[in-house]
């Protein structure tokens, strides 16, 4: 599903200084048109909006597991580096953190 922002309509803020929805247009690929009305009727009970906050979740959850695994790669790839073996890695941990207190 391609998703492009064509246009956006911003709303006043409301009475209590917080700022309403945003309306945001955004295309979908007529064969993806299916797809999209069966996961809105699904996860959002019809509503898109509703659908798209349970989106967030998900995919947030996505962004960050992609983002801890190259942390991790990164990390398994200096240890190996420095010649650091892998079970030594928490006591080495908690010896630098314990360094960190004393300062």
């Amino acid at each position: 599903m391609g998703a492009e922002t064509k246009n956006r309509k911003t709303r006043a803020p409301s009475r209590h200084g917080k700022s309403q929805a945003q309306t945001l247009g955004f295309s979908v690929q007529p064969e993806d048109r299916p797809t999209l009305d069966e996961l809105v009727d699904y996860f959002g009970d019809g509503n898109r909006s509703a659908y798209l906050r349970a989106t967030y979740r998900v995919m947030r959850s996505i962004m960050v597991a992609e983002q801890l695994r190259e942390l991790q790669t990164y990390g398994q790839q200096r240890t190996a580096e420095l010649g650091i073996e892998p079970a030594d890695v928490p006591d080495r941990i908690r010896e630098f953190l314990k360094g960190k207190g004393e300062a």
